[in-house]
């Protein structure tokens, strides 16, 4: 990397994004940046870099299909069945399925733990 770089630019930033860039493919880093963000996260950000592509995201429709495709996938396969139009109530749409799936892990994790404790508590199983 030295080779072809002024030195003063060799960030963590930089040397990040050109390793990504050769090592890792840009999917798997696009999905990990995917399963890392909220909703919330995720609107600010495609909110900000939308005024970068006016073209691209100009109609409502264009926006609600844009956003759609960026969502993590356990959340777009539960909206993107609704055809929601409006980005407004996409955006909703799209942080309430969000926080039932939140609800839904938050369950099943304290279910996991009822029954760890539930069977490990007797010291034997079913009772014998």
């Amino acid at each position: 990397m030295r080779d072809g770089t002024a030195v003063d630019r060799i960030t963590w930033e930089f040397f990040k994004s050109a390793f990504q860039g050769k090592y890792i493919g840009s999917s798997y880093v696009d999905a990990q940046r995917k399963e890392s963000k909220s909703v919330a996260e995720y609107e600010a950000e495609f909110l900000r870099l939308s005024c970068y592509a006016r073209g691209i995201v100009a109609m409502d429709h264009e926006r609600c299909v844009r956003f759609e495709d960026g969502l993590r996938d356990e959340l777009r396969v539960l909206i993107a069945p609704q055809r929601e139009r409006e980005f407004a109530v996409l955006v909703e749409m799209a942080k309430i399925v969000e926080e039932v799936k939140r609800s839904e892990k938050q369950n099943q994790d304290r279910d996991r733990g009822r029954n760890k404790r539930s069977f490990g508590s007797s010291g034997s199983v079913g009772g014998f």
